[in-house]
């Protein structure tokens, strides 16, 4: 999370009592506390899953009006895209997902157990799978629609509507990204390797990488560079080189406010080649180094989800149904590696 989060957050506070307290000053400061407690407990919540220490408050705030947490959203919206303020797509995306997950009241009994039914179903795989592809299908539409308007192909924007624009795609492509992973974590590494390898062109997979990803690094203000190989031409699989490439340039972006990612390949031999994309981000801790490619990580209640390890995961999988696998170097504040190589004799 941004460090100027926690600032943010405070002034979206203000803003929001100020203007549910218009017909009632007397009640701005108690508003005010109600919509800040809530704040802490969104931060708390979207860095790590609860334990028993957050059951107190956490039932508190579910008694917030939704309206009250309607103010905080538009209100913290607002700023983020008019002023900027120093937050990524990501971070908000994560932070008012925190808020709906604090907010939103325990499902019933018959309902939690109807759900459980489902999920208990020799189909519910499928199920889930299909639900993954119901979501891609319109955010692909969104992540298109979005980029034709930052474009200015429909019209002239203001410096704000794109700010606006560009917080949408980065939400929109995480949550593709999430379906993607999704139906990937079910079918397996060898989804995407299936089949006679084909001939492609590597440039065209590393800058169509950088092209799904600028709307995020224009609007996080980082820039990307590329490194493409003398020898371009080669015979492999280009749609899981494409998704593994794509998965650690997201994540590289999202762990990254300051300097920039690169994404690069270059020739060891006549037939293999190096991949690597690489940030000037916060780095990655040595207590997380272990569990880096778990999709599911221990936490205080349990079992985790966790989307940055999923696609983690998801991309050792293809490397290794491809003869490979990704090495990872990293020191904490002074950014992050992937690196892999893959045999590609020339198309």
């Amino acid at each position: 999370m941004s460090p100027s989060l926690q600032d943010l957050l405070s002034l979206a506070a203000d803003r929001a009592a100020g203007e549910l307290s218009r017909g009632d000053p007397d009640s701005a400061a108690e508003i005010r506390e109600q919509l800040s407690r809530l704040g802490r407990l969104g931060l708390a919540a979207s860095d790590a899953e609860f334990d028993s220490s957050y059951d107190a408050d956490r039932l508190a705030v579910q008694h917030i009006p939704m309206h009250h947490v309607a103010a905080l959203h538009n209100a913290l919206l607002s700023i983020v895209a008019q002023e900027g303020a120093g937050i990524g797509a990501t971070d908000l995306a994560v932070l008012l997902t925190a808020f709906d997950r604090l907010t939103r009241p325990a499902l019933g009994g018959a309902a939690t157990n109807d759900f459980t039914r489902h999920l208990s179903d020799p189909g519910s795989i499928n199920a889930i799978v299909e639900i993954a592809h119901d979501m891609r299908s319109p955010l692909t539409s969104i992540l298109f629609l979005v980029e034709t308007l930052r474009r200015g192909r429909s019209g002239p924007v203001t410096a704000v509507q794109e700010r606006q624009l560009g917080l949408i795609y980065g939400a929109a492509l995480g949550l593709n990204t999430l379906a993607c992973d999704v139906i990937d974590a079910v079918k397996g590494g060898q989804r995407l390797v299936d089949g006679r390898p084909v001939p492609f062109s590597i440039a065209e997979v590393i800058l169509g990488v950088c092209d799904t990803v600028r709307p995020i690094s224009e609007e996080k203000g980082l820039p990307i560079t590329h490194v493409l190989p003398t020898s371009d031409g080669r015979v492999g699989y280009p749609g899981a080189l494409g998704r593994v490439l794509l998965n650690l340039m997201t994540n590289a972006l999202k762990y990254t406010n300051e300097g920039s990612v690169t994404i690069g390949a270059t020739e060891i031999n006549e037939t293999r080649l190096a991949f690597w994309v690489s940030d000037t981000g916060q780095g990655i801790p040595d207590h997380v180094m272990s569990i880096l490619f778990d999709g599911f990580r221990p936490s205080a209640s349990g079992v985790r989800f966790s989307n940055a390890g999923l696609g983690l995961a998801i991309c050792q999988d293809f490397l290794r149904s491809m003869g490979t696998s990704l090495e990872v170097a990293s020191k904490e504040e002074s950014g992050t590696k992937f690196s892999f190589e893959l045999e590609l004799r020339r198309a």
